[in-house]
């Protein structure tokens, strides 16, 4: 009852177009995989139109607090994150975000730092950046795919196990860093409904990698993030995703990406506040397979659902409709993850 009645007052306050678009990174050089990297000469010019185009970027902890506690956010809000922590951002982004003033996140893993992987950066650089503002945050222990069970481990054992790598990694960022943001981005945008229960009891909010604007009607445990990197780097792309809008998702009937065996074909149901869209506007993607128009159920709740199964591994359902009073697009997107045999 009371998060009803919440959901009711956000949308009456006005709560449904207020937002922050979070976008994730990994390399910023010219000579990395294209697919999880933008080249300098991008980067600068993406980060060159958001200081032109008067947008507020923000602290990932700061936009946090404000979903949380359900405080205002402000008009064009970015977030800046980095996966992985590789070096090209201390040699290369840094300087650039240091010259224009903005703060960002680096989610970074363990296991890669004591190694002493040669495209990673060490302690002594991640500290060098953490002393000038930028926040350290969980990326798992090992990058491990955190949904895949080992031999013969039952899900009890699976999920203590992933538990305690979770509390670990956060245990020596804290250790090192002396902060302790418990965020969390899923290696490879992997989670389902079971690791959001566990990252919930010890307080720890979730960041995917589905796209979407983040806001008060995203859940703390599955923030969308808009990757930006091959495909995805080219700024007029951007500039759509730049002014996309929080989907005002009242309610949907599954919300944990991994898919049950055999249920390869999910239908998605979504009741939304229809107060500020355009609903014979919406259009939704299956990936792989396409453009499909939602089929509309009620005034105010849509399904979606794939013609063909969904292949193995991750893929996503995202729809969009134009707002009625601001000048973008409400952006949802829901993750899917099907698993390749019983342990993944």
């Amino acid at each position: 009852m009371f998060k009803s009645m919440l959901v009711v007052l956000l949308v009456m306050i006005g709560f449904s177009t207020q937002a922050a678009v979070i976008l994730q990174y990994h390399h910023v050089s010219a000579s990395t995989p294209a697919i999880t990297s933008v080249t300098p000469a991008q980067f600068r010019e993406q980060m060159q139109y958001l200081a032109e185009h008067d947008f507020i970027v923000k602290p990932l902890s700061q936009v946090v607090h404000a979903i949380k506690n359900h405080q205002e956010i402000a008009p064009k809000t970015v977030v800046i994150t980095f996966d992985d922590g590789y070096r090209s951002i201390a040699k290369t982004a840094h300087p650039i975000l240091k010259e224009y003033g903005f703060p960002y996140t680096l989610f970074v893993s363990i296991e890669p730092i004591k190694a002493k992987y040669h495209e990673m950066m060490n302690w002594d650089e991640l500290m060098a950046l953490a002393k000038e503002g930028a926040e350290i945050a969980n990326h798992s222990w090992g990058h491990e795919h955190l949904i895949r069970k080992l031999e013969g481990e039952s899900q009890v054992q699976w999920l203590e196990r992933i538990e305690d790598n979770i509390l670990k990694t956060e245990a020596e960022i804290t250790l090192v860093t002396g902060q302790n943001h418990k965020m969390l981005a899923y290696p490879y945008g992997e989670y389902n409904q079971a690791i959001e229960s566990m990252l919930e009891r010890n307080g720890f909010i979730g960041l995917g990698q589905q796209s979407g604007a983040a806001g008060h009607f995203s859940s703390l445990t599955a923030l969308p993030r808009f990757p930006v990197a091959g495909v995805y780097a080219d700024l007029e792309s951007l500039k759509v995703k730049l002014d996309s809008l929080n989907m005002p998702v009242l309610s949907q009937n599954i919300s944990d990406p991994e898919l049950a065996k055999g249920h390869w074909r999910p239908e998605l149901k979504v009741t939304l506040d229809i107060s500020d869209i355009y609903p014979h506007q919406m259009m939704c993607y299956v990936q792989g397979q396409g453009a499909k128009a939602p089929l509309w159920l009620s005034g105010n709740e849509f399904s979606i659902r794939a013609e063909l199964d969904l292949p193995v591994g991750r893929s996503r359902y995202n729809c969009t409709v134009p707002s009625k009073s601001k000048a973008g697009y409400y952006w949802f997107s829901q993750a899917w993850v099907r698993s390749l045999g019983d342990n993944f």
